[in-house]
């Protein structure tokens, strides 16, 4: 994702998003990128995936969004594809 490696103020919403994803994923993001849930350390798969499960909530139902759409769909991606569930890596939406 070259727009990942880009200064935080050239980097889109979606970016963010992902780059928030990666780094929870890797126990090093506090809380959890959509719920704000504590975690300790890496999170294990089933909580990774009820992420997953929350971006896809917010995205399909505005009353539910709590930060940019954008920057849900990346941490959506993010986690998706660190779970297993897609074999696509995130990239940055046409």
């Amino acid at each position: 994702m070259e727009a990942g490696a880009a200064g935080p103020d050239q980097q889109t919403q979606y970016a963010r998003g992902a780059l928030a994803g990666y780094l929870w994923a890797l126990g090093r993001g506090e809380p959890a990128p959509i719920t704000a849930q504590a975690t300790d350390g890496a999170p294990e798969l089933k909580v990774m995936t009820a992420e997953t499960d929350a971006a896809t909530v917010q995205m399909e139902d505005s009353t539910q969004r709590t930060v940019p759409r954008d920057y849900i769909h990346g941490v959506h991606d993010a986690l998706a594809w660190v779970c297993g569930h897609t074999d696509n890596k995130p990239m940055a939406p046409h």
